[in-house]
């Protein structure tokens, strides 16, 4: 395929875009999407897209010096993003334009706000909701159910994008669906709470 090194591994995506751009062993797991002008380079060590995830447009994904990039299950890495040789949980949200660097780890559930910038090696405990420049923890909060939500959002988005449909979310019925699968995420996620305590 054009924009596709030989190494790439595409396991049942819901929608990569034509103008994206991957190269060396990049794996991109069931459910993912990937969104136009996406370019992921893997000269070496490996990226990994987790199952569920969207890679929204103009993102830039690479590996780093000696660490490759490992991005988690129901993940939304949006707009304009630089994601550098790093580890990123799963259920994270990383906001437009925000930068993560090598060596960094974030745990599960956490929001990078927008234009946030993540120095070299800086480790993110789970739940956390991170700000500024350099990024730093501001506050404690499971984010599971929101991000869970916004990644089903663009999943939704890729399997109709894959049948040539672009106003998915538009219309009552897809209101209805989006409150009943939110009530869902609610649901699943105080069983898991009840399941921790």
């Amino acid at each position: 395929m054009t924009g596709y090194g030989p190494d790439v591994r595409l396991d049942d995506p819901a929608f990569v875009h034509p103008s994206v751009l991957l190269y060396g062993k990049v794996w991109v797991e069931a459910g993912a999407s990937i969104w136009p002008q996406v370019v992921a380079r893997a000269e070496m060590f490996d990226i990994r897209i987790g199952a569920h995830t969207n890679i929204q447009d103009f993102v830039m994904i690479h590996v780093g010096a000696t660490t490759g990039t490992d991005i988690g299950e129901h993940c939304s890495i949006t707009h304009h993003c630089t994601i550098h040789g790093c580890t990123i949980g799963d259920n994270c949200l990383i906001g437009i334009n925000a930068a993560i660097m090598d060596g960094c780890v974030i745990g599960d559930n956490c929001i990078i706000a927008g234009g946030a910038f993540l120095k070299e090696r800086t480790v993110i405990p789970d739940n956390s909701i991170v700000m500024g420049v350099p990024g730093k923890v501001v506050r404690e909060q499971n984010n599971w159910v929101a991000n869970r939500f916004n990644a089903w959002l663009y999943e939704q988005n890729g399997f109709a994008y894959a049948k040539g449909a672009h106003r998915a979310w538009d219309g009552p019925e897809f209101l209805e669906q989006s409150r009943l699968k939110m009530e869902s995420l609610q649901s699943e996620f105080a069983d898991r709470s009840d399941g921790e305590t």
